[in-house]
């Protein structure tokens, strides 16, 4: 059997097209990219589904691949398979470095001698997949199937996908997030009957969030979330007035949401500043980390952008569509030593800026698809100790994502869901199509329709990070959020973890007013400290509004009467954004109350 070493030796013998550039590969592999090497040389199959978390190295992997393939006369040519065409360039440019040519602009008839393959988008493939099968029945081809959930969007999509490269020699499928919650079959991708009777993805080679942060491929990610007192008029002519991150119907959710993103309110440009604050404290240890805000639409990107200016004085790099000025902006950017950037949805997959470090989450799109793809931009390590920092809104869904970064998902056909169960990760067609979109929409006079926002502030409210929570509400410029705002920018992810409990201990301690809490809290041990994680706050919000349940159900007064005089009597935000000890203080106290009736 040919080893991996023997092979990656071998890699400047003969190259496979006399008259051309021998294959090359990266200076070094990593250790996950030389593991799945060994399994797929060992297993030698037609199909594999590589599943590696964003900035692991998805595309030195799969070239160096293609290369060995070429190289040992496997295959013949490539093809690649992108989801965009910021992406299909960016491959052919990768490619190139070790001295495989791809052709991103190919359109149709016979590829030049001087290439080695193409690469595609989806979209081009659905609109010709008979073209791409007659070129993939003539010689020896192996696709790369880039971000493989993208085959699954839309009927169409796949079934080109199908058509046009059913007859490969080899298929190798890549993707970097949690598959999708609908039921399309991806295809090439193995499904797996489980003892349950449901079917899942298998994937050949998994590489997760959190094996790549336990080896310093990624930084770890630390999420700001920001709350604060939203008020909006419906398209009824109703103001309404809530808290952003209290509980309240799915739609006022999204008016809340939108209303904070709006430019046009106070929450938008204090985390901005927040951030632009955050970006400076990364500087200094990371002298060339850069920003990106991921804006919903046209409009609000040129907004942001003002505003950036406004406060830092300097201008911001502004993406709008997937065009190929775009894509320049974005190559410039990369090489540069600007600030920040702007981008709607494109930048939120697959995009390579390695020196993002501080991102802010202005978009309403809330599938964990994306939301893993936009943190993705976030995570590539160029050196141990690199941090990342992500600016959140303070709504529920989100801050369960971030705080479940590294639960790895497969792509499930059958989902039995129980009547009346709501799954957070289950997207709508609608939601999908609106993630995926490969170029932005000017949406805003749309949703002028719906509501129009009135009036926002920014109230710091929490640090997510590995599944545990930090931080007191405290009001945007405040001492509290100056504490974690000046967090260093290189830390080990156990530092990050010693820090934000330094910075909570410190802050309980001064409300206190008992100046030695920080240093008694410190001597208990690590696994007894008081740090929360999200699942045990979720438990006991679920175990107030249980005892609220029963409560209404004695006195006769509505849950939100009740939940409005717990907080007047016991003191603190909303529900959602209570700590911990404020939400056991509500729970004995209506326990309280429901003593006193019986």
């Amino acid at each position: 059997m040919t080893t991996t070493t023997s092979a990656t030796n071998n890699h400047h013998l003969s190259p496979a097209f006399p008259g051309r550039a021998p294959w090359g590969t990266a200076n070094k592999l990593r250790a996950w990219q030389q593991a799945a090497m060994d399994r797929y040389i060992q297993a030698q199959p037609r199909d594999f589904l590589a599943v590696a978390t964003p900035g692991a190295g998805k595309t030195t992997f799969a070239l160096t691949l293609a290369s060995w393939l070429l190289h040992h006369h496997v295959v013949q040519q490539v093809t690649v398979v992108a989801p965009t065409e910021h992406l299909k360039k960016q491959w052919a440019e990768a490619a190139a470095r070790i001295g495989i040519k791809l052709d991103p602009e190919y359109s149709a008839g016979p590829l030049s001698r001087e290439y080695h393959g193409v690469a595609l988008t989806y979209a081009g493939v659905g609109v010709r997949p008979m073209l791409h099968r007659n070129r993939i029945e003539q010689r020896k081809t192996l696709v790369i199937l880039d971000e493989i959930h993208h085959a699954g969007d839309s009927k169409s999509w796949g079934e080109a996908c199908l058509e046009a490269f059913e007859p490969a020699t080899r298929r190798l499928a890549l993707t970097g997030t949690p598959f999708r919650s609908d039921t399309n079959p991806i295809p090439f991708v193995t499904y797996e009957e489980g003892n349950d009777g449901i079917r899942r993805s298998s994937a050949d080679y998994t590489y997760g969030y959190g094996n790549a942060l336990a080896d310093g491929v990624v930084r770890p990610v630390i999420f700001l979330s920001y709350s604060g007192n939203m008020r909006w008029r419906t398209k009824a002519g109703d103001e309404i007035a809530a808290r952003l991150g209290e509980p309240m119907t799915k739609d006022a959710v999204s008016q809340a949401w939108r209303t904070a993103l709006d430019p046009r309110g106070d929450w938008m440009p204090n985390v901005l500043r927040a951030a632009d604050q955050r970006l400076t404290e990364v500087r200094k240890s990371i002298p060339d980390a850069g920003a990106l805000v991921i804006a919903s639409d046209q409009e609000q990107a040129r907004a942001y952008a003002k505003l950036i200016r406004e406060i830092t004085g300097s201008g911001a790099t502004l993406v709008l569509s997937d065009d190929s000025g775009a894509s320049q902006r974005i190559d410039d950017f990369s090489q540069s030593q600007d600030r920040w950037m702007v981008a709607v949805r494109m930048v939120s997959e697959g995009v390579d800026v390695p020196r993002l470090a501080v991102g802010v989450y202005a978009t309403t799109i809330s599938t964990p698809l994306f939301f893993a793809q936009a943190v993705g931009r976030f995570v590539r390590s160029r050196k141990r100790g690199e941090t990342a920092s992500v600016f959140l809104p303070t709504v529920p869904m989100l801050l369960g994502f971030a705080n479940e970064m590294e639960v790895e998902r497969d792509h499930v056909l059958d989902k039995p869901k129980k009547d009346g169960e709501e799954d957070p990760y289950a997207e709508s067609e609608e939601e999908m199509e609106e993630a995926n979109k490969e170029q932005d929409e000017d949406t805003g006079e749309q949703e002028q329709f719906s509501f129009e926002a009135l009036e926002s502030e920014a109230v710091f409210d929490r640090v997510l990070y590995d599944g545990a929570e930090f931080g007191m509400q405290a009001h945007a410029g405040s001492e509290e959020e100056q504490d974690y705002l000046g967090i260093p920018g290189l830390l080990e992810p156990d530092q990050v973890q010693l820090l934000l409990q330094k910075r909570q201990a410190r802050q309980i301690a001064h409300s206190r007013k008992k100046p030695d809490a920080e240093a008694d809290l410190l001597e208990i041990p690590a696994e007894r400290r008081p740090v929360v994680t999200h699942k045990e706050l979720l438990e006991l919000r679920k175990q107030l509004n249980t005892l609220v349940g029963a409560y209404v159900h004695q006195s006769g007064k509505p849950h939100g009467v009740i939940h409005t005089e717990l907080r007047r009597v016991c003191g603190g935000p909303p529900s959602a954004e209570a700590t911990a000890g404020q939400l056991n203080e509500r729970i004995k106290k209506v326990r309280e109350w429901a003593t006193r009736m019986r």
